[in-house]
């Protein structure tokens, strides 16, 4: 879709080079929501294409994910053999339920930044302990867990000119063994309830609820529990105003799917690698 209301597109090469951030003003980078519909409040683009961020870069100790890394890179990146957490990577891809065009375009920030329930890459960073890193406006920056970045439906924390740089995930999250559920109203339809359960080298079980509710929810348990005290536990843990209404699902058949999934998880983290 056109936004004929832009009169101008602005490409900094460095983080020197961005422009003072004014009332009307957005992000490029994917675009995919972006020119999906009428965007008449905004007037100029920031284009982040020439900042030229690697999309994956491996440290010491966290895989660093670009905030511009599309979908397609990501899913194509190809991960050592003890990173056995990996192939979440490609269900959460898959779970965008997108044309391969989406997937070259559409980034992980954007995901994360539309923070609408559904969003795979939520889930994905969340379930694996990853880190946003946030330039703000003033040439500060500031570090938060992407399961505390989203906090509703489409609301997180960024405010007014600030710009997700990128994700670090820890490569211990990447090699702790992990289940993914996820579910929708129909073959093709957007995530209802998505989550992913982990079990680390101690036993520790983090489990990631994601999609059913209005926001990242984690819980964590010191050792596998059995299945009444898993349900106990999201039910205290999770009120009911809490599970997303839409089309895609309501709140009541979210809540009974989230209680479903958690179960199947834990029943195959519970039968060993």
């Amino acid at each position: 879709m056109d936004l004929n209301t832009i009169r101008e597109v602005v490409r900094p090469r460095t983080r020197a080079q961005l422009p003072i951030w004014t009332a009307g003003d957005a992000w490029l980078a994917g675009g995919t929501w972006l020119f999906s519909e009428p965007q008449t409040d905004l007037n100029r683009l920031i284009d982040l294409t020439d900042l030229k961020w690697p999309a994956m870069t491996i440290g010491n100790d966290s895989l660093g994910i670009a905030a511009t890394c599309t979908v397609a890179q990501l899913d194509s990146f190809t991960c050592p053999p003890d990173w056995i957490a990996a192939p979440l990577i490609g269900q959460c891809c898959r779970a965008f339920l997108a044309s391969f065009k989406i997937w070259k375009t559409a980034t992980v920030g954007g995901n994360i930044c539309m923070s609408l329930p559904a969003g795979p890459m939520i889930a994905l960073a969340a379930a694996l302990d990853g880190i946003c890193t946030v330039w703000r406006a003033d040439g500060s920056e500031y570090q938060v867990p992407v399961a505390d970045f989203v906090t509703g439906n489409q609301r997180n924390v960024l405010a007014s000119g600030d710009l997700l740089r990128q994700i670090d995930i820890p490569l211990a999250a990447l090699r702790r063994r992990a289940v993914f559920r996820q579910i929708s109203l129909t073959p093709v339809g957007r995530s209802a309830a998505l989550l992913i359960g982990s079990v680390d080298s101690n036993g520790v079980l983090r489990l990631t609820i994601t999609a059913s509710t209005v926001r990242p929810v984690q819980l964590s348990f010191a050792d596998l529990p059995g299945p009444e005290a898993l349900r106990t536990t999201i039910l205290q843990g999770i009120a009911d105003g809490m599970y997303h209404a839409d089309v895609h699902g309501r709140p009541m058949w979210r809540k009974h799917m989230t209680l479903r999934l958690a179960e199947e998880i834990r029943r195959e983290l519970a039968t060993g690698p």
